[in-house]
């Protein structure tokens, strides 16, 4: 990346966790800022729009071109603020959304609680910046064939990554060289 594009990172639902591929490469690469997360028992942390409202000031304070990297429900907070909001993003890289529209395991929110908070439905459009969807072909959050059914409704490419789970530590992820890679693709 260069010095003229700000890597903003869009995190899911979950608290951040230090051993993450995303913290991690947000330490090493200049330039990159992070969406901040909302505390746990903090009410708005369910609400839609709470978080496309956190992903829109941060885009704001942003004089640089931007370059996304968002993943799993952080794609699915991506799909949504890009329906509202024109600012031009250079790119986007969505890694292991998850499929909010089928039922997720405890802990996260059920269909009813997704509904209500505004997650539902999911944003099935062309998002208006080139963006590239990284799936796992055994995502416990994202069935493979559904998650390339959002790509094709995104426009985005989709690179299939292998057998990865959900791409983050409880999968056995910490760093995900490839991330690096996927960036300069999409910047």
């Amino acid at each position: 990346m260069t010095n003229d594009v700000t890597v903003l990172f869009v995190p899911g639902l979950r608290q951040g966790q230090p051993k993450h591929w995303q913290t991690l490469l947000q330490h090493r690469l200049p330039n990159a800022v992070c969406v901040p997360r909302m505390a746990v028992d903090d009410r708005a942390r369910l609400s839609c729009d709470a978080w496309i409202e956190a992903l829109n000031q941060s885009i704001a304070a942003i004089t640089n071109d931007v370059v996304l990297v968002a993943h799993g429900f952080g794609c699915v907070i991506v799909a949504h603020w890009a329906r509202r909001y024109l600012r031009p993003i250079r790119g986007a890289l969505l890694a292991t959304p998850t499929d909010i529209a089928e039922p997720l395991p405890f802990p996260y929110p059920d269909l009813a609680t997704l509904e209500q908070n505004g997650w539902l439905p999911l944003p099935r459009y062309a998002l208006p910046f080139p963006s590239i969807v990284a799936a796992s072909t055994n995502d416990p959050l994202g069935r493979f064939d559904r998650v390339a059914e959002l790509a094709a409704h995104w426009g985005s490419d989709i690179v299939v990554v292998g057998a990865l789970g959900h791409l983050n530590p409880a999968s056995g992820f910490g760093e995900w060289p490839q991330a690096e890679d996927l960036l300069e693709r999409v910047g």
